[in-house]
């Protein structure tokens, strides 16, 4: 190959140099925290129907999010993390969607299946790991899961579903369906190899997955000043020649206009495309965390005055499509709906034991055979132990 072809770009006969910082990053900021509009600004496709399942969406998120957490203080559930501060990055961007669009979430996902219909005794049922579970009781609470709603199952491992959705956005390609796939990642995810495999495998193979970053600032206790010294998650799509946007987290309209584009730029051209979301994670990294050890009251104070879900709301109200009257009576019924749904799912019964084994093998193996036999013996022996009841096994 000739070289002078090859390399193409303005050429230099003394050395210069390039770093993460040589060029500024733009952010995408379509609404002020006021309610009000920024001149000139690029609206994203939305009417008062769409608006009003979004924000029914965001409420619902708040909601189900606080009602959890005072469930898990209470002992009555095990384990939960929330999206508190990042309500508009997740449910934005699943509004911008299609939604036969597959969804690969991490574990703060939750809006994109509320959007999507996921209803509230699936959301407890999953939670309490109950019969009814669609995971037949598998998971840890959070990691949801639904095929009639295109919703990946979540695994707990950091960024598993990054190269699985490069992947599946290929076969969508290949099948010529028109579909993609949204992959959501934090920075601290961004970290994981299976990262930087993924993107550059989308990037070669011109996958349609729209890779979406919420980047809250911190990895569990480590910020991001102490994860990477680049320009953010952006600069790296840059450096695997994927086209990027960064964007206002907690601006719900420029995340719906930047998803609803990136999704119709990765059908029709065939290419991965990166959002990167800027946000703040106002709540702990899950209820096992203690966010007061390692951040102030003073930086958690800077950004709650960002509240993603009252600048939709004051949007809402200068278009005359809500009012205080509907706020006050959704946010009470979501409330009272939340705990009751938690007063029926967590005195349902838990999947039957034997099930243990089943969805892997067509015929489960001997060994699998003689491990749940061994698991039976131990149950009885010790029944106050565990909440199968050892006059339910068989």
């Amino acid at each position: 190959m000739d070289t002078e072809t090859y390399q193409e770009g303005r050429v230099v006969h003394q050395p210069e140099y390039i770093d993460g910082h040589s060029v500024e990053i733009p952010i995408l900021k379509i609404l002020k925290q006021d309610g009000s509009v920024y001149k000139n600004a690029d609206m994203p496709k939305i009417d008062q129907q769409h608006a009003t399942k979004i924000y029914h969406t965001l409420a619902f998120h708040r909601v189900l999010d606080e009602r959890m957490v005072a469930s898990q203080r209470q002992g009555r559930l095990s384990f939960y993390m929330t999206a508190l501060g990042e309500e508009a990055a997740i449910v934005g961007s699943a509004a911008g969607l299609d939604d036969n669009d597959m969804i690969m979430a991490q574990y703060r996902e939750q809006g994109a299946l509320i959007y999507r219909g996921f209803s509230l005794e699936n959301f407890m049922n999953q939670m309490f790991s109950n019969e009814k579970d669609l995971g037949k009781g598998r998971q840890m609470p959070i990691h949801y899961g639904s095929k009639d709603l295109n919703y990946m199952t979540i695994s707990s491992p950091l960024c598993t579903q990054v190269p699985q959705a490069a992947g599946y956005a290929y076969g969508q390609k290949l099948k010529g369906n028109k579909q993609c796939t949204i992959c959501y990642i934090g920075e601290g995810a961004s970290s994981e190899g299976d990262f930087h495999a993924g993107l550059n495998m989308a990037a070669v193979h011109r996958a349609p997955v729209i890779f979406f970053c919420r980047n809250n600032g911190y990895a569990i206790s480590t910020p991001s000043t102490e994860q990477y010294a680049g320009n953010g998650i952006a600069a790296r799509g840059v450096g695997y020649g994927i086209k990027t946007i960064r964007v206002d987290g907690n601006d719900l309209l420029a995340v719906l206009k930047a998803t609803q584009e990136a999704r119709e730029y990765v059908i029709n051209e065939n290419k991965p495309m990166l959002i990167e979301a800027m946000s703040y994670r106002l709540g702990a990294h899950s209820t096992s965390d203690d966010p007061s050890g390692y951040r102030t009251r003073e930086e958690e104070a800077k950004y709650a005055a960002h509240d993603p879900i009252l600048r939709m709301k004051n949007w809402m109200l200068a278009q005359n499509w809500w009012d205080e009257e509907q706020e006050t009576v959704l946010f009470e019924d979501l409330r009272q709906k939340i705990l009751a749904a938690v007063k029926v799912a967590e005195v349902i019964d838990k999947p039957a034991i034997d099930e243990l084994i089943t969805d892997v093998y067509d015929v489960p193996s001997a060994q699998l055979e003689q491990q749940l036999s061994t698991l039976k013996e131990h149950i009885k022996k010790y029944p106050d132990a565990y909440p199968v009841t050892a006059g339910r096994i068989k």
